[in-house]
């Protein structure tokens, strides 16, 4: 049987996973909710996954804040406290990661080693290139969007999407937290 793979992205209704100047983390929406339901998703046991980029990008920001901050809410550092494989020919370790392997090589055959090899489900959470390029592969099982209630047609970074291939999508689940977030978990298979 093979590991369960979720590419876990936080975007914007307008499709980006971040923006510039004048939003906070979270786009300033995030409740007591949608925290503790992050905290529980990430209490389960399973193997994080990123890229090199999403990698390099949480290490600056958890280098950078404090304790205070809304980087260290308990979802992040449980995240942080998981077993984690960065897919990157240009990082070496070690790395500031309690519990990382760097893997170099292509996403896909990593991923699909993963796949077979884990006894616990793989989860990623950014790494967009990346999970576009597993999802065109079909190694993506279930593409989790916490939508936020936002726009960010000026200052919008990241276009979770652009350049992915076309996928036809099964809701398989959906919540809303703190009254204005939604969760949304699909099934995507590729569209032909």
């Amino acid at each position: 049987m093979t590991a369960a793979y979720t590419f876990d992205v936080f975007s914007s209704l307008d499709g980006f996973g971040t923006a510039s100047s004048g939003w906070s983390g979270y786009w300033g929406k995030q409740g007591p909710e949608l925290l503790a339901h992050r905290l529980a998703l990430y209490a389960e046991e399973q193997r994080m996954v990123l890229g090199a980029n999403t990698y390099r990008a949480f290490a600056q920001l958890l280098a950078a804040s404090s304790e205070e901050s809304d980087v260290r809410d308990p979802w992040v550092t449980r995240m942080r406290s998981l077993p984690a494989t960065v897919v990157s020919s240009t990082l070496e370790g070690p790395l500031d990661w309690p519990d990382v392997t760097v893997v170099p090589g292509d996403a896909v055959d990593v991923v699909a080693r993963l796949k077979e090899e884990s006894g616990v489900p793989l989860r990623s959470h950014g790494s967009l290139s990346m999970n576009r390029a597993l999802m065109a592969a079909g190694l993506v099982d279930r593409v989790q969007v916490t939508l936020f209630p936002v726009v960010t047609g000026r200052t919008g970074q990241n276009p979770i999407f652009r350049g992915a291939a076309d996928f036809d999508l099964e809701l398989i689940e959906s919540r809303t937290l703190d009254s204005h977030i939604q969760e949304l978990t699909y099934r995507p298979t590729l569209h032909v």
